[in-house]
């Protein structure tokens, strides 16, 4: 079977592209805190082995007339000690550079990933498989790993899920089509700026977060703080037992993900000291897409939602975690989900958009997304629970998962009776994550806390 050796983005990537910038390079990062210091040689032996295994993440990002495309590459990648900041930029333009790093310090291993390459869940499967070679090789004792991936299993890697489940028949005949609105533009090229700019607005629903808030009745509220001083993020890792947290969920009967948004929401209430009782805090939630469609890409397959809410008077934290899971509920109903991911990949194949140079797209999205922020206070990911066979899990402390933000966020993912909670933020004061981790030590829960240094003073205090 002859391998693909280039692959257009698929449709959740072109956004990031628009809206990455130097302080919210669109990286995340998974990390493993291991049982003993990281051997720098053996890494590397585990991540020659598992990136034989991922075609993906062989792809360079390039630049086309009409879009971008990911193109197979022959560069090798090599493991670096940790040197510069999180999240340090991945994608310089033109640059032929891999959109994945592998590093290390002391007893902690991270792979970092450029958003257009792959979905958190994506990047996961890559960072269990390197853990997993990594530790064969570490520990003697423990039997050469045979779970090689099938050549089935490495061409899927590179599918295109979106257009796999929500692209429509009649949109795959695009040479009729096309030509017509190609040649109707060309007519009209005084007003081709026009028709592609009220297009951008008419679709600006459908990328980005995918459900309205009426901004004429409601006012979103918006975070602002002092900022970092060189772009680096502010970094709160909030640690706690796994099966303790998911009692406090179940005694307000909502899942762990609503439990954790509420209390997010109401630390934003509390130490914001200009918030107003009308005032609407939404936050944008990525939605995987895999537990609905049957997928085994590792491109990103997710969609978005926002979830809202206006503090009433007499409003409760019950009241709040259960008018959230509602939304939620809805929004993940079948019908709509697919309806609206339809209309996501419509949108990226109109006739008008497949024919517009690049560098319009670029624009209009740049402008899509300046509007989505003025709709969204706050975000969060769930990456749910990383399983590792044992014995390996016994070579790993803990897990850590955690993004570039232009906003601030929280990140969270479980290894064992280990939950995570990572907030990343592009502010300097941390009220709102004090008042969060003051919520879960009155409910009982034994919490640590590690914060990153990002203010000049902080960094001279650093120890060496």
């Amino acid at each position: 079977m002859k391998r693909k050796t280039w692959v257009r983005l698929d449709n959740a990537s072109n956004i990031f592209l628009a809206a990455m910038t130097n302080r919210d390079t669109k990286v995340f990062r998974l990390t493993a805190e291991m049982t003993d210091l990281v051997d720098s040689k053996l890494l590397q032996q585990a991540l020659d082995k598992t990136y034989d295994q991922y075609l993906l993440y062989h792809s360079v990002l390039r630049r086309g007339v009409f879009w971008y495309y990911l193109v197979m590459s022959e560069i090798k990648p090599k493991v670096t000690a940790e040197i510069a900041p999180p999240f340090t930029q991945l994608y310089h333009f033109d640059q032929k550079e891999l959109l994945f790093r592998v590093i290390y310090q002391g007893n902690r291993i991270h792979l970092e990933v450029f958003h257009v390459l792959s979905d958190g869940v994506g990047a996961m499967w890559f960072f269990e498989d390197l853990i997993k070679e990594y530790v064969f090789l570490r520990h003697h004792e423990i039997a050469e790993n045979k779970w090689d991936k099938t050549l089935i299993q490495l061409e899927q890697q590179l599918d295109d899920s979106f257009n796999k489940h929500f692209r429509q028949q009649d949109e795959t005949n695009f040479s009729h089509v096309a030509s017509s609105a190609f040649f109707s533009v060309i007519e009209t090229s005084k007003r081709a700026g026009k028709v592609v700019l009220r297009y951008g607005k008419k679709t600006s629903n459908w990328l980005g977060s995918s459900i309205k808030i009426e901004s004429n009745k409601k006012r979103v509220y918006q975070i602002r703080s002092k900022k970092t001083p060189d772009n680096r993020p502010r970094i709160v890792d909030v640690s706690m037992p796994l099966k303790e947290t998911i009692q406090l969920a179940k005694k307000e009967n909502v899942s762990l993900t609503i439990y954790l948004i509420a209390l997010f929401f109401d630390s934003i209430r509390k130490a914001e000291p200009d918030f107003k009782q009308t005032d609407t805090i939404a936050i944008s939630v990525p939605v995987n897409l895999r537990q609905f469609y049957q997928s085994n890409s590792a491109r990103n397959f997710f969609s978005t939602v926002l979830l809202e809410y206006t503090y009433g008077e007499e409003d409760d934290f019950n009241h709040l975690c259960h008018n959230l899971s509602d939304q939620l509920q809805q929004h993940l109903e079948p019908d709509k989900l697919g309806q609206r991911l339809s209309k996501l990949i419509k949108a990226e194949y109109h006739p008008i958009a497949r024919v517009t140079l690049r560098p319009i797209k670029d624009v209009v999205l740049k402008l899509i997304n300046r509007q989505n922020n003025r709709k969204v206070t706050v975000a969060m990911s769930n990456l749910g629970k990383m399983v590792f066979p044992h014995p390996i899990s016994t070579h790993i402390q803990q897990i850590y998962f955690k993004t570039a933000a232009v906003r601030p966020q929280f990140c969270m993912v479980s290894f064992e009776d280990k939950l995570t909670i990572s907030f990343t933020s592009p502010f300097i004061d941390t009220s709102i994550q004090k008042e969060f981790v003051r919520s879960l030590s009155e409910e009982g829960l034994s919490v640590s806390v590690a914060v990153n240094q990002v203010t000049s003073e902080e960094l001279e205090d650093e120890p060496l």
